[in-house]
């Protein structure tokens, strides 16, 4: 090893996500159910410094709550820092300090972007030389978001979500996030889909999960009114269902001026669109003065980039 390499703490950042639009199929022959998402990264980040350790370690800190984050092995950015030195025959080991700016298990896929950060700092650090399409490889075998979190703007995903291509979205689009004190876990929630789906011979046949056109038609014209009325997400019903409450800030919101509320992914965050910045700020301040903090924030947004080396 190089006293250059030993010497450098490179720092990456990676985007949160909202999923716009997001249609799940029924469940495949693997076990997985087949989605249609349009992806947004917006301006919520995680950030992440890598340099070269005596072994694979991690710290994490944050401006959300980092309690439930695990600081061993099974820590997805740690995962992904392995398995860019794995590419290239590293052996020695790597620390992270991770500082977290997206909730936690809130849909918004904070721990998908930390593993695209780990990524794209440890490419650096080592000089791997992978390239962004090797990258989002990579991330794919660790989870559906963690390509997107790499590529960043706005894309369309199918699949299992993870295969991308980018969308066309024009102008900004200002949400508010309000987070929850509790997260939602993803297999419960889709666990929980498929027994809402269950009904005794009226069930509709979910067949393979397709984008509305409107939706992208909204985004390419930069249109957020436009884009209010075709936001949709499969996974609401589900997460409605185990966390009731948040029915009542959805409802809340959409008084208040929001030009729509969804649930963000699997939940329990949820995601409201606004017509302009200041609205979002008018917004975020109402949702706090009222006990629910509130993230303005702002889409679309580059996906996983160095910031400093």
């Amino acid at each position: 090893m190089s006293l250059a390499v030993a010497d450098r703490r490179v720092h990456a950042r990676a985007p949160g996500k909202i999923n716009v639009f997001f249609e799940v199929g029924g469940i495949a022959p693997d076990g997985y159910h087949p989605v249609a998402s349009v992806y947004q990264a917006v301006s919520l980040f995680e950030d992440v410094w890598a340099r070269v350790g005596d072994a694979d370690t991690i710290t994490v800190t944050g401006d959300v709550d980092v309690s439930g984050v695990p600081l061993d092995g099974t820590n997805l950015a740690l995962r992904a820092a392995r398995r860019v030195a794995d590419v290239v025959g590293w052996t020695g080991g790597i620390h992270l300090d991770i500082h977290k700016g997206v909730p936690v298990a809130g849909g918004m896929g904070g721990g998908s972007a930390d593993a695209a950060a780990a990524l794209v700092a440890v490419n650096e650090l080592i000089g791997a030389g992978l390239g962004p399409l090797e990258l989002q490889a990579l991330g794919a075998g660790l989870g559906a978001d963690v390509p997107f979190s790499v590529l960043g703007g706005t894309a369309i995903g199918t699949g299992h979500g993870d295969e991308l291509a980018p969308a066309l979205a024009r102008g900004r689009f200002d949400w508010v996030l309000v987070p929850s004190d509790e997260g939602l876990s993803t297999p419960a929630v889709y666990g929980e889909l498929d027994r809402l789906r269950a009904v005794p011979d009226i069930s509709p046949d979910y067949g393979t999960p397709r984008i509305d056109p409107v939706v992208l038609q909204a985004l390419r014209a930069g249109d957020a009114a436009a884009l209010a009325g075709a936001v949709h997400n499969d996974l609401q019903r589900a997460a409605l269902s185990l966390r009731p409450t948040l029915a009542e800030v959805l409802h809340r919101g959409e008084s208040a001026g929001a030009l729509v509320g969804v649930v963000s992914g699997s939940g329990p965050t949820l995601a409201f669109l606004a017509s302009d910045s200041a609205a979002a700020a008018e917004l975020a301040a109402s949702f706090t003065a009222s006990g629910h903090p509130a993230l303005a924030a702002h889409g679309p947004v580059p996906g996983a980039r160095i910031v400093s080396d």
